[in-house]
């Protein structure tokens, strides 16, 4: 299983900002710690090229990003201050999640350990969003690897509203988001499928919610490949969040989402996604633990799906 990974690209943000860019160092090195990867396993993606990004971004955003001549306002938006660090990163992320795609295709399953950046339009960035990684490697797959229908399955407690209206129009990528019906952002845009939660909502309504939508979703629509983002941020310890998910509630989700994609055999693109404890180190455990139980399900070694023993170091 090939985790892809762009935590040494840090774009600098003032001091007390709420964003957690450490998270993604850390995940790399807990999952380097656990034994259970080898050092192949961890690959650092290319740039996301300009071909790939202007199926989604439109080119005078995309000028205005890597020239630093953002309005005001957008770089507001954004939530982070420009600097060619903040154009690199994103790149990479979307870089990440193209790398992910390839990979998935060939081995049924990869993951990007960043990525999720749902709240980004076609001529905008918002809410820590950039690019739309996701948009655009579904539109990648489509238009270079022969891939027909996509769905989005977007557990961020967050509405994906980005992802959302840039696929409002395009029946070929279905957007599926569960998340917080209260929270950010507070103009949401209709998905295929929105599943709004009451603040507070724990982990026997979450996961009845999910389970009463996502098998028939699957079974209607047949999708050939899709994309998991696996939000740390539904946790009822993150700041931003609001629902009230248990770290092993948060595990059944993602055991449920997985066993539901492998045995369908769609090829599966994983993100991180959102996440915002106060502690970084919670976070690092949501997110370390969707990985693992995607390779304790997945379990690819060399080339074929037999299961590996606790401890077997996986590619």
């Amino acid at each position: 299983m090939k985790l892809f990974y762009s935590d040494h690209f840090v774009l600098p943000l003032p001091q007390g900002h709420r964003f957690p860019m450490s998270k993604y160092a850390l995940l790399r090195q807990r999952l380097r710690a656990s034994g259970l990867f080898t050092d192949a396993a961890f690959q650092v993606p290319a740039a996301a090229a300009d071909e790939d990004l202007l199926r989604v971004h439109c080119p005078d955003y995309l000028a205005a990003l890597q020239t630093g001549t953002l309005e005001r306002s957008v770089e507001r938006r954004i939530g982070f201050p420009w600097s060619k660090q903040m154009v690199e990163r994103s790149r990479r992320s979307v870089g990440g999640t193209l790398g992910a795609a390839r990979t998935a295709l060939a081995e049924s399953l990869a993951v990007n350990l960043a990525g999720g950046t749902h709240h980004a339009f076609h001529d905008t960035g918002a809410g820590f969003c950039v690019l739309n990684d996701v948009v655009v490697a579904a539109r990648w797959a489509q238009a270079r690897a022969g891939v027909g229908q996509v769905l989005v399955v977007d557990l961020d407690v967050h509405q994906g509203d980005g992802t959302a209206a840039l696929c409002r129009d395009d029946a070929s990528i279905f957007t599926f988001s569960v998340h917080g019906e209260k929270n950010y952002p507070a103009r949401k845009q209709l998905s295929d499928l929105d599943v709004a939660l009451a603040d507070g909502t724990g982990d026997e309504d979450y996961l009845a919610a999910l389970a009463s939508h996502l098998p028939a979703l699957v079974q209607r629509l047949e999708p050939d490949m899709a994309f998991y983002l696996a939000g740390a941020d539904p946790f009822q310890g993150d700041r931003l969040g609001r629902l009230g998910l248990t770290k092993q509630g948060l595990a059944r989700r993602d055991q449920f989402v997985f066993d539901t994609l492998r045995r369908s055999g769609i090829s599966t693109v994983v993100c991180m996604a959102g996440g915002y404890a106060e502690e970084v180190e919670d976070i690092v455990d949501i997110h370390a633990a969707t990985v693992i139980e995607a390779l304790r399900q997945y379990q690819l070694v060399n080339g074929d799906n037999s299961p590996a023993g606790p401890g077997t170091p996986v590619l």
